[in-house]
């Protein structure tokens, strides 16, 4: 899957705010919702955001992949001290599986390293592997993540052509049903618990249907009680003043996971 790479250079610096004091509520102080774009990594959206407000702290609380679309929750100021409360909550999604192909990133972003036909599959068998996910289960980390082995993030000792052994975690996934079918494409709803690698689960859903397949899209819809209708896209908070943004800012004593 191809995406466009984008323009992160930055407009004129708006000029940095004054400092608030520490006994007074900063408007600034809180969580900001973003609908991130394809082909941004987690980290370029805080940084453009950073930068062109003139921020002085700034987190996410749960990354995207960068070809992934959708809620990016961000942290602002006294916001950080929500992190392991926001990256904890349930995530919701919304996907493409394709049939056919596998990949070595498990997603439209990496190589084909095989093609089966597809043709013989049916709508009824692909529901069955969605079925058959739901509920605990243990999933392995792909070798392109963000998952550290000995201080290492995977994806550095992939692009090394190194694999190492991964130890498997529990996940939980409440909801996984098809929406579409269209072969070779399945588009999906899941909810999930975090962790959940949604690449891994549609590359094991494409080996047990005999014929492979990769996530070609993933939009994130929801994290906990927060959802992607009340987000705003990059561009348009990028033509916000900084007095403006504050309005779009959920105050921390507000935050309901």
């Amino acid at each position: 899957m191809s995406v466009t790479t984008p323009n992160r250079s930055s407009s004129a610096k708006i000029p940095r705010r004054p400092r608030t004091p520490p006994n007074r509520r900063d408007p600034y102080d809180g969580i900001l919702l973003v609908d991130k774009p394809a082909g941004w990594t987690s980290h370029d959206v805080v940084a453009k955001l950073r930068n062109h407000f003139q921020l002085r702290k700034v987190g996410h609380g749960g990354t995207l992949d960068p070809a992934a679309t959708g809620l990016l929750v961000l942290l602002l100021g006294r916001g950080t001290k929500l992190s392991e409360r926001v990256m904890g909550t349930d995530k919701v999604y919304a996907g493409t599986l394709r049939l056919g192909q596998r990949t070595d990133t498990q997603d439209g972003d990496g190589t084909v390293v095989c093609e089966h036909p597809y043709d013989g599959v049916t709508r009824d068998q692909v529901e069955a592997e969605f079925a058959k996910r739901r509920g605990d289960q243990m999933q392995t980390p792909p070798m392109v993540s963000a998952v550290k082995k000995d201080g290492v993030p995977l994806y550095k000792l992939a692009r090394k052509g190194k694999e190492v052994t991964r130890e498997p975690r529990l996940i939980h996934i409440y909801r996984f049903d098809c929406t579409g079918f269209e072969p070779p494409d399945v588009t999906f709803t899941l909810k999930c618990t975090k962790g959940t690698y949604v690449r891994t689960l549609c590359d094991d859903i494409g080996e047990a249907l005999g014929c492979g397949a990769h996530l070609a899209q993933l939009r994130r819809t929801a994290t906990g009680n927060l959802h992607v209708d009340q987000a705003h896209t990059l561009d348009a908070l990028c033509r916000e003043s900084v007095d403006a943004l504050g309005a779009h800012v959920i105050p921390v004593f507000a935050f309901a996971p």
